[in-house]
This record gives structure tokens, C-alpha cells and sequence, in this order.
């Protein structure tokens, strides 16, 4: 199944790859200079930068990632990301964020 493109916060756009009631894997593509807003949620959170430099900030720690890097976001944690090279960040969810759909 083919999920559709949805944009979220300016410069950034969201689309699910795949999905089961236990876990979700969704895309967000950033322009340079786009924002993940500030947000928590109740599922546990990792994500991976396939392209692409960030901070990210995590419950007050920021953290620089580029290609290849990785960090798990825990339940309920604050986090967000500045984009600072255009790029993909690939997010698995658990359970699913039925929010997506």
C-alpha cells in the first residue's frame, strides 16, 4: 500500500512506509532550516537520518546528527529537531501512531 505525502510543520513532510497496530515506520523529509516542533507523545520513538543534519533536542540534551546516526526517544519524552541540511529522517513508532492514518 502506497500511503500519501502529508505535509506537518513548514518545510516538512510526513509519509507513513508501512504500518500494524504494534509499530510504524513513517518518513519526514526536511527542507534546510525546517523545524520539528517541540511535542511528546506515549509511544516510544527511534529515528534514523538516512540524508540530511539535525539537532535534535531531547528532553533538554541536544544532540547533532548526520547520515547514519540513530537515537531512541522514549515515551512521553519533549522532544523536536532543526534541520540544518535538507534531508530524511526515518522514525519507527510503537505501538503505531494511529494519528498518522
Amino acid at each position: 500500500m502506497t500511503y500519501p505525502i502529508v505535509p506537518t510543520d513548514p518545510g516538512v513532510t510526513r509519509q507513513v512506509l508501512a504500518e500494524n497496530p504494534d509499530m510504524m515506520v513513517v518518513a519526514f523529509r526536511f527542507d534546510s532550516g525546517a523545524k520539528g516542533a517541540l511535542h511528546n507523545h506515549p509511544h516510544v520513538q527511534s529515528t534514523y537520518v538516512e540524508a540530511g543534519r539535525f539537532t535534535f533536542l531531547l528532553d533538554g540534551a541536544e544532540h547533532e546528527l548526520g547520515p547514519g546516526d540513530s537515537l531512541v526517544i522514549p515515551s512521553r519524552a519533549q522532544h523536536g529537531c532543526i534541520c540544518h541540511e535538507a534531508g530524511t529522517l526515518i522514525d519507527t513508532f510503537t505501538p503505531r501512531r494511529d494519528d498518522f492514518l
